[in-house]
């Protein structure tokens, strides 16, 4: 069901200082900033042979970062992000066996133009997983 991971999210309440941390100091190559209103962040992907780490930073009074960073001033490890090939059989699937969706259920576009879903991290281990369609 699952694939490879895509990406790790760690939340940051600055991108700025985040993005130097990772070009200048770990010497990694970091994307352009881009806003995702619906989902209330601001993100840059910082690019690895293996995976890409997404550096989150909130967008709006409303973005659900805000809340992680209430209680993780820091930051820290948000998500982790899997790839599956059929987005909506693994939700079916995943409801059937009582995994919550968060959500209203039905998949976002996420910041590489794929279809996306939330589950509910205490489903999961305590950590909140994303799903992304490839």
């Amino acid at each position: 069901m699952l694939g490879r991971i895509n990406h790790i999210a760690i939340a940051v309440s600055d991108l700025e200082p985040a993005v130097k941390t990772y070009r200048d100091v770990l010497g990694a190559e970091v994307s352009v900033p881009l806003q995702l209103p619906d989902h209330g962040v601001t993100v840059v992907f910082v690019e690895l042979a293996n995976t890409k780490v997404e550096l989150l930073e909130p967008l709006g009074e409303a973005s659900p970062i805000r809340a992680f960073l209430e209680k993780t001033p820091a930051g820290g490890m948000h998500h982790i992000c899997y790839e599956v090939d059929d987005i909506l059989a693994v939700r079916d699937r995943l409801r059937a066996t009582g995994a919550r969706v968060l959500g209203d259920g039905e998949p976002k576009i996420g910041a590489h133009g794929k279809p996306v879903l939330f589950l509910h991290p205490k489903d999961f281990c305590g950590t909140l997983i994303e799903l992304e369609q490839v």
